[in-house]
């Protein structure tokens, strides 16, 4: 799956009624990749993964938890790629999401839930791009 296919996917996944959390969508995503196939399982966490990595930076996660900010950048690729490519633009679009602790953990375990059902196995995840929060040490240089 490549990043075009990928946001293509949140963009079809996404509901029409508020869904902050990314609750809705996360469901909506996992019912899509459960009908296979495993590489596009696998596609979508490596772009997910690629995707939250670019968010991980200093100027947007300074002064959160490692969990609060992890599941931060997950809502602001729940909003879908216009807003994304926004707030890698303008770090300041993303202080009402830290602000106001919104989050998509949900979005998180997608690829983990389709794999398993996919494969009957529960899927360690090595995606090229650790998302956890802090890895990207090139975004946590001081500027």
């Amino acid at each position: 799956m490549n990043e075009t296919a990928f946001w293509q996917l949140i963009e079809a996944c996404s509901p029409s009624v508020p869904d902050p959390e990314g609750d809705e969508l996360a469901a909506a995503l996992t019912a899509h990749l459960m009908n296979g196939p495993v590489h596009d399982v696998v596609g979508f966490a490596e772009q997910l993964s690629w995707a939250l990595y670019r968010l991980d930076r200093k100027e947007y996660g300074d002064g959160l938890s490692g969990d609060q900010f992890l599941h931060t950048r997950a809502a602001v690729v729940a909003a879908g790629r216009e807003e994304f490519e926004r707030v890698l633009r303008d770090p300041e679009r993303f202080t009402p999401y830290a602000d106001g602790l919104v989050w998509a953990e949900a979005l998180l375990y997608v690829p983990d839930h389709a794999y398993e059902h996919l494969t009957g196995d529960a899927w360690d995840r090595g995606t090229r791009y650790s998302y956890e929060s802090g890895s990207n040490a090139a975004g946590w240089t001081a500027s």
